[in-house]
């Protein structure tokens, strides 16, 4: 990634192994350490569950009682509503509407924190640890953080749900097939290109794509056609419907280095 330490993560492979473009052509499961385990009762309930929409409902209503998710109206103080408002919904609204907004250094922090993949990209090109674009990321990122109810934790879950959805409703896909809109093509490192529009492209920690070309073209006049590991894909739109305006069909992806298509209109 563009800094040069990679920190430590709370996943079963090492950073360099995440970001390389070898994990994305030869997909494996990802899972963030303990998760899973300390919410056993929840994906057991799940199992039970044959309709996607009733395990989505049950997904969120085990997010209002663990988390008090919605649950902010009846707090006495305007910290403790704050606090309960600034839930995992907020921060994927946040992110939808501008991804470089402090809600978008957010997550961004949280695939840091989870996966070891710092941001290479935040209202800016981010090249060191100690240029002004990533000290801006660390305090939006810290003092968000600090305004939540356990955000990182709400985050886990909400990325191991969508894992065991993909697994549940796939059965057998790695990957999918993925596009992303490109307005400034400069803010990317091309690691390697042919004279056929193939390149290996080294993306920020995370990443908008749709599942329909014809959509990604509304945010570029180029078109990154890449094949998504399925362990990547930390949130998509319609596993957890009414978040996004309808029609729109977004994944967020963790970054790493991936093979493209680059395709120019």
């Amino acid at each position: 990634m563009a800094l040069s330490v990679l920190p430590l993560n709370r996943c079963q492979y090492p950073s360099w192994v995440v970001a390389s473009h070898h994990f994305n052509r030869n997909p494996r499961p990802l899972e963030i350490q303990g998760v899973r385990h300390a919410h056993r009762s929840l994906f057991a309930r799940l199992d039970l569950i044959k309709a996607p929409r009733a395990r989505e409902r049950c997904f969120r209503e085990y997010m209002k009682q663990i988390y008090l998710s919605g649950k902010w109206r009846g707090s006495a103080t305007y910290a403790e509503r704050r606090s309960l408002q600034n839930d995992y919904l907020h921060f994927l609204r946040g992110w939808i509407h501008n991804a470089n907004s402090e809600e978008g250094a957010v997550l961004k922090g949280w695939v840091e924190s989870r996966f070891g993949l710092p941001p290479s990209f935040h209202a800016g090109v981010i090249d060191s640890p100690d240029c002004i674009k990533y000290l801006t990321y660390l305090g939006e990122r810290m003092r968000e953080s600090m305004r939540s109810n356990a955000i990182e934790s709400q985050l886990d879950l909400v990325y191991e749900y969508v894992q065991y959805e993909l697994a549940r409703r796939h059965p057998g896909v790695f990957s999918f097939r993925l596009y992303r809109g490109i307005r400034n093509i400069y803010d990317y490192i091309f690691l390697e290109e042919t004279a056929n529009r193939y390149a290996v492209v080294r993306m920020n920690n995370l990443n908008s794509f749709s599942g329909r070309l014809e959509y990604a073209w509304e945010f570029g006049d180029r078109v990154f056609e890449a094949d998504v590991p399925a362990s990547k894909i930390f949130f998509r739109s319609d596993l957890l419907p009414d978040i996004l305006p309808k029609n729109e069909e977004e994944s967020l992806v963790i970054g790493g280095d991936f093979d493209v298509i680059v395709r120019e209109f």
